[in-house]
């Protein structure tokens, strides 16, 4: 047993060497997904639908790391195809594949625009099995490599207002077990991440009614909403050899919020 114990190294949580691609990466908490594995030591590909790469870029050529974009829509199969040909292109392999890009659209749900059911379904779980299943033939080509998807809070609850956000969330956990199952015998571990309340740009508005940020925190044994690099090492665990014998688990990083009534 002692000499199993002598073969853990800290070097297992670098990721000198690998690619990532992180979808949606560009912006919001893909962004510290991105910054903490080039940090690690990986280079990073990013889909992106907007326009603005000027920062993340900047975030990791700083740590000495190469990164490369492809704009368009992830629900788009043609557009999925380019994203798996450019990142071989560029860089030869994909290593880690970052589900990260989504949308929500609220409504009350008498009158819940059908198309807003298509366009949250479609990116938020559609393009996640399409990507995962691509790049999990690839990575099974190469020997191995790691899917993180990412779920919320509503991959085990529901909300007012936004059905098929909860439903596209619960069904990428659904999802992470499927891809643990097919595709754990090829050395390709699937996991996933579910953030809890993050203070982010997104929310900042939200954040500023008392009544319903005193709510969440009140519900958070830590006793304040999370922050961007509160999530950073738990994607870099999943994404390092550190993580070879987790699969298809999905991880809260939420501050406790699921252990209080």
């Amino acid at each position: 047993m002692i000499e199993q114990a002598k073969r853990f190294s800290m070097d297992w949580f670098r990721l000198d060497g690998k690619v990532a691609m992180i979808t949606g990466a560009n912006q919001g908490l893909g962004m510290g997904y991105a910054i903490a594995l080039s940090k690690a030591g990986a280079d990073i590909f990013i889909p992106h639908y907007t326009d603005d790469v000027a920062a993340i870029r900047e975030a990791v050529e700083a740590e000495g790391r190469k990164v490369a974009f492809i704009q368009g829509d992830l629900t788009d199969a043609n557009y999925r195809q380019a994203c798996v040909d450019e990142c071989l292109r560029v860089f030869g392999k994909i290593d880690i594949l970052i589900n990260n890009a989504g949308a929500s659209a609220f409504a009350p749900f008498d009158e819940y625009p059908d198309k807003y059911w298509d366009m949250c379904i479609n990116l938020d779980l559609n393009a996640c099995y399409h990507m995962a299943r691509k790049v999990g033939l690839v990575m099974k080509e190469n020997g191995g490599g790691k899917i993180v998807n990412i779920g919320s809070a509503l991959s085990y609850t529901a909300d007012s207002g936004c059905p098929p956000y909860t439903v596209s969330k619960h069904g990428v956990l659904g999802l992470t077990k499927v891809l643990s199952n097919e595709l754990g015998r090829y050395n390709i571990q699937a996991n996933a991440i579910c953030p809890g309340f993050l203070a982010t740009e997104v929310n900042a508005e939200l954040r500023k009614d008392p009544k319903f940020t005193e709510k969440i925190t009140n519900r958070i044994a830590a006793g304040r909403w999370g922050e961007l690099d509160d999530l950073m090492g738990t994607m870099v665990f999943l994404c390092s050899k550190a993580s070879d014998y987790l699969n298809g688990v999905d991880i809260n990083v939420d501050g406790g919020f699921f252990t209080v009534l």
